[in-house]
């Protein structure tokens, strides 16, 4: 890895304590990003963030929610303080939903899903684009899903907040093109995360199997036969956001394994 590919600059990563947003910092720290890094779960974000100083990263870290707007303008302000600038945000915060039709998913799950994963998408937005603006410079990259792309059954309102997503970063890549600023999507498929536990633990209870062949069963309705890593997601995550790619903007990138492909 180049320690230098991110020297100098400040990553900012939502929903940092685990899965690919832990991972995300980790990657970003061995290439010499200064991160500032948010999550709801102050303990594990702790557990985060101490394990990166110990590697020698320079580290920020808050207990925030991202559907508070005064908490994501303070978290933006505190950054700024603490670094003097942001060169970086991924909105990488989300939730999931519990498998069911549409029609009994009940509205108070509907709203949760996308008071994180939209409303938590547009406030980080909020707050990220003005210091960017003023610099005349910035990537922001928000994490959607190849639900975001297709349809997904037993999932509606998790799709719909992805492709709300992709919309929210579409637009903005419109608005800021001309004045500095990269704003993309990456839209993973099934990744060995925490989220997707969660998933096979309903798929198991539901079917009366285990886990792993809960696992399994998810894995094959993707063509190359399994799920990602995610050092995959991350590997694509640097590559959106370094400076070598610096022509694309306003995309929703798929790194599904062929999901979307049939």
């Amino acid at each position: 890895m180049d320690r230098s590919r991110f020297a100098g600059q400040v990553v900012l990563i939502t929903g940092a304590a685990s899965g690919i947003g832990a991972a995300a910092a980790a990657r970003f720290a061995s290439e010499g990003a200064a991160l500032a890094l948010c999550d709801v779960s102050a303990q594990r974000l702790d557990d985060v963030a101490r394990r990166l100083r110990e590697s020698g990263a320079q580290v920020f870290h808050e207990t925030v929610d991202v559907t508070d707007p005064l908490g994501m303008q303070q978290f933006i302000a505190r950054t700024l303080a603490t670094f003097g600038g942001l060169d970086v945000a991924i909105n990488n915060a989300g939730i999931a939903q519990v498998l069911r039709p549409l029609q009994q998913i009940p509205v108070e799950e509907f709203d949760a899903v996308m008071a994180v994963n939209v409303r938590g998408v547009f406030l980080g937005m909020q707050a990220q684009l003005p210091p960017m603006l003023a610099r005349k410079k910035g990537v922001i990259l928000n994490i959607a899903s190849a639900a975001g792309l297709v349809g997904a059954g037993h999932m509606a309102a998790y799709a719909a907040s992805k492709h709300a997503v992709v919309g929210l970063t579409r637009a903005a890549a419109d608005e800021t093109a001309r004045r500095g600023i990269r704003v993309n999507a990456l839209c993973p498929s099934f990744t060995a995360t925490p989220l997707f536990d969660a998933m096979a633990d309903q798929i198991a209870e539901r079917d009366k199997s285990t886990r792993a062949v809960a696992a399994a069963h998810i894995g094959v309705r993707v063509p190359m036969a399994r799920v990602a890593r995610t050092d995959e997601i991350v590997q694509a995550m640097v590559w959106m956001c370094g400076a070598e790619n610096s022509f694309m903007t306003g995309q929703a990138i798929a790194i599904d394994g062929g999901l979307t492909a049939i």
